[in-house]
């Protein structure tokens, strides 16, 4: 998992008092960079135009029910955890909330740790799923797609199977180098008919899509004994 990038947290949240002081105080934490916007309708924009790694999302807002906002996101296709904030606490209401989209539920009120212990299990959760999306350099990395895309344009870059895999489990591994054979168990297993070689020519045709200059190499980098993701993308 990557430790090191920043997670964007989006709050929605009338109460602008509560929707601050959540943002002061997750933005305490170095692993975390969050935005409150203060209505049901400004958090369908905010969150469907910007790139969010959790949605903090009140029930009770004044245009528009919380759940029904979960259930237009999870409609425009958002796979990020959303934690819904009640000051309702009955069963009844927490099964409403799951079944529009949500995937925890905190009630009001709450203590900081207690949502910080909430937000950070969903996010483990969701980046062991290939609905994730992950920043590598230049590019948003969306596994589930097997697609790259420019964090500055529309562009994209169609990676195969193969390459989605190689990518994925060298951002896992935070920045450390993994070496060739744990590679080749991972995207082959260890099949008997594959060897370095095989993954020596898919990490070069990886290289040729997305190096800005494949033979310096700053994304996928070789390293004795392995490869890993360079440092400034980790």
């Amino acid at each position: 998992m990557n430790t090191t990038a920043q997670k964007r947290i989006l709050i929605i949240d009338d109460d602008q008092v509560l929707a601050d002081s959540l943002v002061e105080q997750l933005d305490l934490h170095r692993e975390f960079e969050s935005t409150a916007v203060y209505n049901a309708q400004d958090g369908l924009k905010v969150a469907t135009d910007q790139e969010f790694d959790c949605l903090i999302l009140d029930v009770d807002m004044p245009d528009m029910d919380g759940r029904d906002l979960c259930k237009l996101l999870r409609r425009q296709g958002l796979k990020m955890p959303i934690l819904m904030l009640t000051g309702q606490d009955s069963d009844a209401d927490t099964i409403l909330g799951l079944d529009a989209g949500a995937n925890d539920y905190v009630i009001k009120p709450f203590r900081l740790n207690v949502l910080l212990s909430r937000i950070r299990a969903q996010l483990r959760t969701y980046e062991l799923s290939d609905d994730a999306v992950f920043p590598i350099g230049p590019y948003n990395f969306r596994p589930s797609l097997k697609m790259l895309h420019f964090k500055d344009s529309s562009r994209k870059i169609k990676l195969t199977e193969k390459e989605t895999a190689i990518l994925k489990f060298l951002y896992r591994a935070n920045g450390k180098t993994v070496s060739r054979e744990d590679l080749l168990g991972e995207v082959w297993g260890y099949n008997a008919d594959v060897n370095t070689h095989t993954l020596e020519t898919h990490i070069y045709r990886l290289r040729q899509k997305i190096e800005e200059t494949p033979k310096e190499s700053k994304i996928v980098r070789t390293e004795p004994g392995g490869y890993r993701l360079g440092n400034a993308v980790v």
